[in-house]
């Protein structure tokens, strides 16, 4: 379980100190693993186990002892095992300490340190003496200085060949003198036993070396699982955890396998940034990153939360308030130690493979110390500070022999590792991995840490801060703390200044009178530590002035020199008289939480008398959160308390409201049951405070108890009244409780506005349709029982049964192939009218009866009139004849005389009409009231069609009064007054256009300007005459007649007559043609327009035949006519003589051409040429 940042250190610590450490969200990693470059640490595992590298520092040293021998350093095997020449040399040691005589020199073996195998040749021998440089050679090479060679043990120069000569120092020592003694000259170079004590000398501090690589996160993920998988020869996720920790343990404890791993350590996140989301800037946050920046389990925020003292630390303390990050490797570890200043720790693994680790209790720290330097006493004599090194580890099976408690844990991705104060941990890697980790401190820890600063004066170790200035500077600002901080402070200062005055009065007990004020703060650390102890001073520290620039601490004030006391000065931070006042600000700050826990103990524990308001709760609790009082019971019961009551408060007002339905102690969505309604007013009561609506809320469930009585005195009713269940309905609706009159009131509800429904809709019959009554039923049927809503269901089932059998009749008699009569249908309605339901079809069958007898009615009229009807009105009655659904006597006899008309107008339309005629058969038998109109077209031939279709617009609108007129008018005496009215019209129309026509001839002089034609444009090309109208047309624009060619036309041939498109309208049939059409209209019993125009056309032909008669039979037109007919013979004959000369010039001019034709007589020509000149 992931606990929250104020709460975790409190709610683990009782786990977690007894085991050392623990261990524990999963934010998204923040690193640029582009840019992300670090050089790792090597480590040769096998230097990092104490034992093991005091084995191997025992070694080292023996072999460069026997080097510096001149000897080789063999390691002998018993039992085929390698001796442990260290463990050897342990049991020497405590044996020669039980027996301290040591034994002769001759009796002592060769040991391992021999310089050559009993085996060895003579010649070897030979060779190696001589390579030996003896004093006998240097005798003989300078054998002036030969008494200058003395054995420095025994002090003699004799037995010169048994003298060797120092390498190293020139001194000499005979080589029975050694211990030691030598059986022979050793090989190569030679050193005395001075010159090999300096083996002894103290080693170099152990550290790690850094690799030379650099390495980014993606080229070290490689080479950590390229090592992984060649060494244990399988895949990186299939190695057992227990498998790499065994293996880790034995390579550690080695002394023949050298394995080296890399480990990036201590890597800053302030250059490489952290793997948490952080608002730096660098980088804009998306998604969820934004809460995981400003979550405290952050650590990045986690040393400086409220809670945390390091965040009244000013600046940035790498490693501390600033994270580390870690990239290991399988077998890279960490190496026992504790935390600076002996603080929290906290570690966060972001990925990879898993981290185990090995923790110690805080209480058992000395213990491991003791262990450790019991264990591998010569690495501490040479560094005494070892363990705050962290380069050594010690196998816990070890320590745990010797009766430390040792805790492990294996920490995977996305789990936390808390260490605890001086609690000592390890661990190693288990493959490649990324974590991240960094201090915090607790107000528990002000305690530990004044401890650890008083072991770093022992250790004479730096301190990374000052604990006495932290200290402090949370006292000068007591308002910022937590309570339990402040109290923690408290006690600190306390004890601090309990402490600071008995070392000022040992110092001023010295004699020391000089004291100057100084601002340590502003001091940088390493110009204020104490010579003696390297602790950081602040509270006060002590100057000579001898040495100005050395400072100690009030501990070590007789370690500063040998001065006299007047000579020193005391330099303190605060006076003795300042200390009061500070520690009583934080105490104030300390104590305000005592005052307010009595004020809350009394408010929860008021009884009905004293209740104080929730306001006065909500105030303590403001207070509480604004002066950040511990998280304790008390707080989380006034909290409660609080939140409780404005539950309560709010669902009260919500109850009083009536403005949403809501439960704060039950399901969203449901109500407040009656029963909870008065656990609820119980609940107001037992409050510790007062809720202004407990009263209003009490008076709810009084209403709630007499709507009960009402609701039950309702459904007690023999028949439901709609009004007052509605009214109780509301009523219990608006109380927003769960009502278990409710469902019964809406079920009667419901039943009495279905009965409220069903009366109101018999009363009214026009309105009850079948569907309706289905509906009503349907509705019915869903309701409960009830006497009277079963009697309403049978009466409304009877009457549906009804209604659809005579609707089913009407239907029948509607659809009737073939249809009934009037009476039949009559009797039929009349049955079904006493139904008090709206029926359609028998509506319907209502409607065509009467439209049947209005019909009839219309052609009984039309049949016994003056005057026949016209084709159109007989048209109109057949369409509304036939679309009734009744059986109509006279409809045959309607048919039969529009079709008989019909058939007329399409005989006599085929007599007149020309083929694709734009004209009606009326428009071509009534005179024209178009003349002298033309159209506006500038086309030529292909357009005279549309000219003519606007002419025909023309036209019709001009005909329209006269069709209206033939049409409307009953009278056959006004129609032929209208039609010889329209008669003399259009004969002026045609004069006046005839004489317009006529006079443009005159205007030869702007002819040019003179319109023709349909186009209306001037003269051009070949060009026609209408005979009617005396205009002229190109003969492009109008079709030529079927006289002949243009030579006939313009040599005015009697066939040759030419009438325009406006002057001949349609076919021009014979009079006898006409009067058969006539005889047959007359035996129409209808009258059609077109008929009657068709007989005052004829009237009118008729009238110009007899003129034309009477004109023809006087004498003088006679006589004319006589002379034209012998002009005319003569003219016929001109031009047949004309056409014969034309033939025979043509002949003869070819008989001229023709050479053949010359030579012969001329005769004959020239009495043809004299024929056709008689």
């Amino acid at each position: 379980m992931l606990l929250s940042t104020a709460e975790s250190s409190l709610l683990i610590r009782s786990a977690a100190e007894r085991l050392g450490h623990c261990r524990g969200w999963q934010p998204p990693f923040a690193c640029d693993v582009h840019s992300f470059r670090f050089t790792p640490r090597i480590q040769r595992l096998n230097e990092l186990e104490a034992l093991t590298r005091v084995k191997l520092n025992f070694l080292d040293q023996i072999a460069k002892f026997w080097e510096l021998q001149g000897c080789k350093l063999r390691f002998p095997h018993v039992e085929r095992k390698l001796l442990d020449l260290y463990l050897l040399s342990k049991v020497t040691l405590s044996v020669h300490r039980l027996y301290p005589e040591a034994p002769d020199t001759e009796d002592v073996d060769e040991g391992i340190g021999g310089g050559e195998e009993e085996g060895a040749d003579e010649d070897e021998e030979k060779e190696r003496r001589a390579e030996r440089r003896s004093p006998r050679r240097l005798k003989d090479e300078v054998s002036f200085f030969i008494d200058l060679y003395m054995c420095m043990v025994c002090g003699r120069g004799d037995e010169e060949d048994r003298l060797l000569l120092c390498d190293g120092c020139d001194d000499s020592y005979h080589t029975f003198c050694l211990i030691p003694p030598l059986q022979d000259v050793p090989k190569g170079d030679w050193r005395c036993p001075k010159c090999v004590a300096e083996c002894s000398k103290p080693r170099e501090a152990f550290g790690f070396e850094q690799a030379v690589r650099e390495y980014t996160l993606q080229s070290f993920g490689e080479m950590a699982d390229h090592f992984k998988s060649d060494y244990f020869n399988m895949p990186v996720h299939m190695v057992p955890t227990e498998l790499v920790e065994k293996e880790f343990w034995r390579l550690v404890s080695s002394i023949e396998e050298d394995v080296i791993v890399e480990y990036g350590a201590d890597i800053s996140s302030k250059d490489m940034g952290s793997g948490f989301p952080v608002r730096d800037g660098k980088r804009k946050l998306i998604g969820d990153e934004d809460e995981y920046a400003s979550s405290g389990w952050n650590l990045n925020n986690m040393p400086v939360l409220e809670q945390s003292v390091l965040t009244h630390i000013s600046g940035d303390i790498s490693g501390m308030k600033v994270p580390w990050l870690y990239v290991g490797m399988c077998f890279s570890s960490f190496c026992w130690h504790i935390e600076d200043h002996w603080s929290y720790s906290i570690n966060y693994l972001h990925w990879g493979e898993p981290k185990t680790w090995y923790g110690v209790p805080a209480h058992a720290a000395e213990q491991l110390e003791s262990v450790m330097k019991k264990v591998a006493p010569e690495l501490f004599d040479s560094q005494p500070d070892l363990l705050h090194q962290l380069v050594t580890l010690m196998n816990p099976n070890l320590l745990m022999e010797h009766g430390v408690p040792v805790y492990r844990t294996n920490q995977c991705a996305g789990e936390f590792v808390v260490t605890f104060p001086r609690a000592y941990h390890s661990g190693f890697n288990q493959g490649y991995n990324f974590a991240e980790a960094v201090n915090f401190c607790t107000a528990d820890w002000l305690p530990i840490g004044r401890q650890c600063v008083a072991h770093y004066r022992r250790l004479q170790r730096y301190c990374v801060f000052s604990h006495e200035e932290l200290v402090c500077k949370m006292a000068a600002d007591p308002e910022s703390l937590d309570v339990e901080l402040a109290a923690a402070v408290v006690r600190e200062l306390g004890d601090m200044i309990e402490e600071e005055s008995r070392l000022r009065a040992a110092v001023q007990e010295t004699g020391v009178l000089c004291s100057e004020q100084e601002v340590f703060e502003l001091v940088p650390d390493d110009e204020r530590q104490c010579w003696k102890c390297k602790t950081t001073c602040f509270l006060s520290a002590l100057t000579c002035s001898c040495s100005p620039q050395r400072l100690v601490c009030l501990h070590h004030a007789a370690e500063l020199c040998s001065c006299a006391a007047s000579n020193k000065c005391l330099r303190f931070r605060y006076d003795q008289d300042e200390f009061p006042a500070m520690l009583y600000g934080v105490k104030s700050r300390a104590q305000s939480y005592d005052t307010w826990a009595k004020r809350v103990t009394e408010a929860l524990a008021a009884d009905n008398k004293s209740k104080r308001d929730l306001i006065e709760l909500k105030v303590l609790l403001e207070d509480a959160e604004d002066r950040k009082y511990p998280e304790n019971s008390l707080l989380r019961s006034l909290r409660d308390t609080v939140k409780e009551a404005e539950t309560c408060s709010s669902v009260a007002q919500l109850l009083l409201s009536q403005k949403q339905r809501h439960r704060s102690v039950s399901k969203a969505g449901s109500k407040l049951t009656v029963e909870e309604l008065k656990v609820f007013v119980e609940q107001l009561y037992r409050l510790p405070c007062l809720i202004s609506q407990a009263r209003h809320v009490r008076e709810l469930l009084e209403s709630v108890q007499d709507f009960h009585e009402r609701a039950q005195a309702a459904l007690a009713d023999e028949i439901p009244d709609s009004g007052k269940l509605q009214a109780l309905l509301e009523l219990g609706s608006g109380l927003e409780l769960e009502l278990p009159e409710l469902p019964r009131l809406k079920q009667e509800l419901q039943q009495a506005r279905w009965l409220d429904e069903v009366r109101l809709t018999l009363m009214e019959p026009q309105r009850l349709t079948l569907e309706l009554m289905k509906r009503q039923i349907d509705s019915g049927v869903g309701l409960p029982p009830h006497h009277a809503v079963e009697k309403a269901m049978a009466e409304l089932q009877e009457l549906l049964t009804l209604s659809e059998h005579w609707e089913e009749r009407a239907r029948a008699c509607l659809q009737a192939r073939p249809r009934h009569s009037l009476l039949t249908l009559e009797s039929i309605v009349m049955e079904a009218k006493n139904i008090p339901a709206y029926l359609p079809n028998v509506l319907a069958l209502r409607d065509a009866l009467h439209k049947a007898k209005e019909w009839t009615a219309k052609v009984e009229a039309i049949q016994n009139g003056s005057n026949y009807a016209y084709l159109e009105q007989l048209e109109g009655l057949l369409m509304r004849g036939r679309s009734i659904p009744v059986r109509l006597e006279a409809l045959p006899q309607v048919e039969s005389q529009v079709a008989s008309a019909r058939a007329w107008r399409e005989r006599t339309a085929r007599t007149f009409l020309k083929k694709n005629s734009t004209y009606t058969l009326l428009q071509v038998l009534s005179p024209r009231v178009d003349i002298g109109v033309y159209g506006s077209s500038k086309g030529k031939r292909k357009r005279v069609k549309e000219l003519l279709e606007k002419d025909r617009g023309l036209e019709l609108d001009a005909l329209s009064d006269l069709e209206d007129s033939v049409e409307d008018t009953r009278d056959p005496a006004a129609v032929v007054a209208a039609f010889k009215a329209r008669e003399r019209q259009e004969l002026e129309a045609i004069h006046s256009l005839r004489a317009a026509n006529l006079a443009k001839m005159a205007l030869v002089e702007r002819i040019e300007e003179v319109k023709f034609c349909l186009c209306r444009k001037t003269a051009s090309g070949f060009m026609l005459q209408c005979e009617l109208c005396r205009d002229w047309f190109h003969g492009a624009c109008v079709p030529l007649p079927k006289a002949g060619s243009q030579k006939k036309l313009v040599s005015g041939s009697k066939e040759s007559k030419f009438l325009c498109p406006l002057c001949q309208r349609s076919r021009r049939p014979r009079l006898e043609t006409i009067l058969s059409l006539l005889v047959s209209l007359q035996k129409l019993p209808v009258r059609l327009p077109e008929g009657e125009a068709l007989q005052c056309l004829t009237e009118r032909a008729m009238g110009w035949q007899d003129r034309a008669r009477q004109a023809l039979a006087t004498d003088e037109l006679s006589s004319a006519l006589a002379k034209l007919s012998v002009l005319s013979q003569r003219m016929v004959e001109l031009a047949a003589r004309a056409k014969t000369e034309k033939i025979i010039n043509a002949e003869l001019q070819k008989a001229a051409a023709n050479p053949d034709l010359q030579a012969r007589d001329s005769t004959p020509s020239r009495l043809i040429i004299a024929v056709l000149h008689d």
